[in-house]
């Protein structure tokens, strides 16, 4: 879970007891000027997920694990590279090079070639988001994310943090980072719309050179989706694709979302939450790490 100051991390520990992480943001979004700035914050948002989503995975699977298998910086800085190497081959190398090969079967025009390249894009994400869905263990994450859904919309109109409360609530939310990924893919065909003429060299650098440009773009675009209903199109496809990313979370899983979002909470928004009704007792009993170093 992400605040305005600090985001957090909770877990249920072999124990059957929830322990929580919460730290402050990095320094380069939390302090910076410029991680305010439209079409800049996008690029911030972007690093800062990554890393913080490495964090996060990196400490859980130490609780829910052997603690004493500690997964060490070095180890996380190669998985984040491998899969950065991993993304650019799958998702930029492959429907570039397919689409420069298929277009000259429909049109060797270079509005075909970016026509092709961007539905293959969206087919290669959308496929490879269904593909580790068939996975047991990925089938719980996509639970965890219903949860985390559902904790956040029961907070953002005031109602009780209990499990009732909270399992009323749709899986789905339009600030998703699912929604965030379809968007670029959708900003991107047209920004790469833009670049049809050129070679195909420089079509695979323009592709990577100008990931941040589209994530910064896109970040806008979702944010005036969210909050402008004459927009709310943008979202529409991202809600669709969250039908495979979120699923129905089970009330442990909620009770572990809750703890999450308290631990990342200030003391004055918690004495507020509890203020609406009954809180999760499992999130009250919790064990909270408060880490107030701000790292980044």
């Amino acid at each position: 879970m992400r605040a305005p100051d600090a985001w957090a991390v909770a877990v249920r520990r072999p124990d059957g007891v929830i322990e929580a992480k919460s730290s402050e943001l990095p320094a380069a979004t939390s302090r910076s000027k410029a991680a305010k700035w439209p079409f800049i914050r996008g690029i911030f948002v972007l690093i800062e997920s990554l890393s913080l989503g490495f964090r996060a995975l990196s400490w859980s699977a130490e609780k829910a694990g052997d603690e004493e298998e500690e997964i060490t910086r070095t180890q996380v800085i190669w998985t984040m590279a491998i899969a950065v190497v991993l993304a650019i081959g799958l998702f930029i190398l492959v429907p570039v090079l397919s689409a420069n090969f298929l277009k000259g079967f429909f049109d060797h025009s270079s509005f075909a070639f970016v026509v092709i390249d961007g539905l293959i894009r969206i087919a290669l994400v959308v496929g490879y988001i269904w593909l580790i869905g068939r996975s047991s263990e990925i089938q719980r994450v996509f639970q965890y994310h219903g949860a985390e859904h559902k904790t956040i919309h029961a907070y953002e109109n005031g109602d009780p943090l209990d499990v009732v409360s909270i399992q009323k609530y749709s899986p789905r939310h339009p600030r998703c980072g699912t929604s965030f990924i379809i968007i670029v893919a959708m900003v991107a065909f047209f920004v790469f719309m833009l670049l049809a003429p050129l070679p195909l060299i420089w079509q695979i650098i323009s592709r990577i050179v100008l990931i941040p440009v589209i994530a910064g773009m896109s970040y806008e675009v979702l944010k005036a989706a969210a909050g402008h209903q004459w927009l709310a199109w943008a979202s529409t496809p991202g809600m669709w694709i969250q039908a495979i990313t979120t699923k129905e979370p089970s009330d442990d899983q909620v009770e572990v979302a809750v703890t999450s979002l308290l631990a990342a909470l200030s003391d004055d928004a918690v004495d507020q939450v509890k203020q609406r009704g009954p809180v999760v007792a499992a999130a009250l009993s919790a064990e909270y790490d408060v880490d107030g170093s701000n790292d980044g």
